[in-house]
């Protein structure tokens, strides 16, 4: 199967691609908009899963024509999507990057996996959403309601949604701010 993972550079993004790697897919197609990373990532690949087919694609899930652009190039079969802000101070200060990433990249990756007929699409969402008290909650929570609404009406692709808290030694968890502490 062709599985695309946005967010690919980051730290649970990462830890799918490796994962998904074991499986040896037909092609993993790697999206992030941070460059380094994403490089780092793909030397990575090279040199622990040579055989593994995957394309790097460096894109902002906010850019539905480049979105469109990336689903009819690679025609992905599932969705394991990763992408997002979710620094709950700088989302307070940023709110409207939150919405635009968060809730609108959401939407235009939900809408063209229905519109090119994606089997699975998955979105990691957030603790943070259960009854959100802050704008980083709250966007995620609205794209866990549009996935949910898309649900209802779309009997091909599958939507789904799996909350974490904070994951340890993953970028920005609190767990290094509370080492510092101590």
């Amino acid at each position: 199967k062709v599985v695309l993972i946005t967010g690919a550079a980051g730290s649970i993004g990462s830890g799918m691609v490796r994962q998904l790697a074991r499986y040896a897919p037909s092609q993993l197609v790697l999206l992030d908009q941070a460059e380094s990373p994403l490089y780092d990532l793909h030397i990575e690949l090279l040199k622990e899963f040579p055989a593994i087919n995957f394309e790097v694609v460096i894109g902002d899930i906010r850019s539905l024509h480049r979105m469109n652009k990336l689903f009819s190039a690679t025609r992905p079969e599932f969705v394991f999507h990763a992408a997002a802000y979710k620094h709950v101070p700088l989302m307070e200060d940023n709110p409207t990057e939150a919405v635009l990433t968060n809730v609108k990249g959401t939407r235009n990756l939900a809408d063209l996996s229905v519109e090119y007929g994606v089997q699975k699409f998955v979105m990691v969402s957030t603790d943070k959403a259960v009854n959100p008290t802050n704008v980083m909650g709250a966007s995620k929570r609205a794209a866990e309601m549009i996935l949910q609404a898309l649900q209802e009406e779309c009997s091909t692709t599958k939507f789904a949604m799996v909350r974490f808290g904070n994951v340890l030694a993953s970028s920005g968890s609190v767990v290094p701010l509370f080492q510092d502490q101590i």
